[in-house]
């Protein structure tokens, strides 16, 4: 995906820009380096597998690149969770599809982004783990305590709190 519809989307907004890495993927890091001057959110463990894995990520994905693809490292890591209190925002470590896997959970409209932890289709919803299955498993559990109504997952599927009973089914 091409960022400059989100440049051009947000361009009026005077918030602050934090931009957050749902986990190391290039689909997902990307964008990064039309952010460099902003907040960029990630787990450790994210920021660590850029730095070390962004020369074999371009050989195999510069079929993709659109524009730039410049290494621009999160300025923010984190091992458990942030908290944002003033916005309600809590971003956690919840291994699944990676082991650097993070959500972001919006405590006042109830919506949490799940990253690629929940798969885009009903047809693929357990999304391909790179963690162990009961890693998976714990990280669904914890989902299950949150309070959320509206699940999105890193490919925007919208959904709603049943599916992580549904995934915890089909496993």
């Amino acid at each position: 995906m091409n960022i400059e519809p989100v440049k051009e989307y947000i361009k009026h907004d005077h918030k602050p820009i934090i931009v957050i890495n749902t986990h190391h993927h290039w689909d997902h890091i990307w964008g990064n380096g039309s952010f460099r001057d902003c907040t960029i959110v990630s787990h450790k463990l994210c920021r660590d597998m850029m730095d070390s894995g962004w020369e074999d990520m371009i050989q195999k994905n510069k079929r993709f690149i659109e524009g730039e693809a410049e290494l621009v490292l999160p300025n923010l890591t984190f091992d458990n969770e942030l908290y944002f209190p003033k916005d309600h925002i809590r971003i956690m470590y919840t291994p699944g599809h990676t082991v650097d896997s993070i959500s972001v959970l919006d405590e006042a409209d109830k919506v949490i982004h799940v990253g690629d932890n929940v798969g885009d289709s009903m047809d693929e919803i357990i999304p391909s783990l790179n963690v162990d299955k009961e890693i998976y498993i714990r990280t669904l559990l914890n989902y299950k305590e949150m309070d959320f109504d509206t699940c999105i997952s890193g490919h925007n599927t919208v959904l709603d709190q049943q599916i992580i009973e549904q995934i915890l089914s089909k496993l």
